[in-house]
């Protein structure tokens, strides 16, 4: 459904209807969020889980280039990533 019907013109069985199909449609949006989120939940511990393997193994975690790539970006020589589209 692209546009929203005129609710005037419906019968009370379509608007049921309707109802029922969009609450159907929230449930499905509203399980695949969970399902996103979790995945982003798993991805981040993941990268803790490495960067503290890094950090016992004596790496370092922030280099240089990621020191001067901050400058950068806060004196404005360089657009953080994702930060380029012009909408």
């Amino acid at each position: 459904m692209d546009t929203f019907p005129d609710l005037g013109a419906l019968s009370d069985e379509e608007l049921k209807s309707l109802i029922q199909q969009l609450t159907e449609d929230e449930q499905e949006v509203s399980y695949q969020r969970r399902m996103l989120h979790g995945k982003i939940d798993i991805l981040r511990a993941e990268l803790v889980n490495r960067l503290r393997k890094k950090h016992q193994e004596g790496e370092a975690i922030i280099t240089g280039a990621d020191v001067q790539q901050l400058s950068d970006i806060l004196s404005g020589k360089a657009i953080p990533e994702g930060d380029g589209d012009v909408e």
